[in-house]
């Protein structure tokens, strides 16, 4: 039985430099993943995703602050960094041996690795572990990566963006496969993706970062809770919104969709129903879509 990893940042700082004018790719970023649990670290391009990661990965050190995995500092500590796997887009694999030597590799790197389960996996994406990494196509080359990190069964697995080059049946049954894996064999894994429509299902916590800060760490029924989305008649939908901050509108013919900052109370559900106005969650991408907008430099030096 695997006891997964819990991890924390803790005012992490990371500079591209030595100097302390030099770019901060992580600026006093704190977050913490809970053991057990899978989270989502999301985040646009250059938000700091890759370099957390890396923290956590034993591949780097913060240039301040501090990073705990399962309670202590992780780098070049040999017995936490046999227990992470850090799986990228590039599979992290030996590209000019043949797959059936990369699997021995891991089978000797990661203590709770499952060798059956990763032919398995083999089979059911299709990829021949006769030939090498560098032969396969780029959505193989992915799969396999994924089939590391699963078959891992690391007590902290991280997949960074590591299926994007898959195509979106393949990426569901990883999904698919994830999902049942974490719940036969239960450990702590860290999922970073742009496909937040696909993989938010997945996610029990969920950790956005933003220009290198902590944007939101908290758990994915929290951050839901922040808003609600009513659909209905335009008249009733905008008279139950008067007491509320609109984060988003859209109109189509007669029919309005607002998502509104908070929850109803029992009286506003009461009143929507009435009204015919359909009460609906609103989706962790639409919420990252608003946390993480530009202020409109327009709108500002108008203010």
């Amino acid at each position: 039985m695997t006891t997964p990893y819990g991890a924390e940042l803790t005012d992490v700082t990371v500079r591209y430099g030595r100097r302390r004018t030099d770019e901060a790719a992580l600026d006093h970023v704190s977050f913490t993943v809970r053991p057990g649990t899978i989270t989502g670290l999301l985040g646009r391009n250059g938000a700091g995703k890759s370099t957390a990661l890396s923290l956590l990965a034993s591949l780097r050190r913060p240039t301040s602050g501090t990073v705990l995995v399962n309670g202590v500092d992780p780098f070049e500590d040999a017995v936490v960094m046999a227990g992470v796997q850090l799986v990228r887009e590039s599979g992290d694999v030996l590209g000019d041996t043949s797959i059936n030597e990369t699997l021995g590799y891991y089978d000797e790197l990661r203590p709770h690795w499952d060798g059956d389960y990763a032919r398995a996996l083999l089979d059911q994406f299709d990829v021949d572990p006769r030939t090498t990494p560098a032969r396969l196509s780029r959505g193989k080359k992915s799969a396999l990566g994924c089939i590391v990190g699963l078959a891992s069964r690391a007590p902290l697995t991280i997949f960074d963006e590591s299926y994007l080059g898959m195509d979106a049946p393949s990426r569901y049954a990883f999904y698919d496969a994830l999902l049942d894996d974490y719940t036969d064999h239960p450990r702590t894994i860290v999922v970073s993706s742009h496909l937040i429509e696909e993989v938010e299902r997945l996610f029990e916590d969920v950790v956005m970062l933003h220009r290198g800060r902590t944007l939101v760490s908290e758990t994915a029924d929290a951050l839901r809770s922040r808003a609600v989305s009513l659909v209905g008649p335009s008249t009733a939908v905008s008279k139950l919104a008067d007491e509320h901050r609109v984060l988003a509108t859209r109109n189509l013919g007669g029919t309005t969709q607002l998502t509104l900052e908070g929850s109803l109370e029992p009286a506003e559900i009461a009143l929507a129903r009435d009204a015919g106005i359909e009460i609906a969650r609103v989706s962790i991408q639409d919420l990252f879509i608003h946390l993480s907008q530009e202020p409109d430099p327009m709108k500002e030096d108008a203010r």
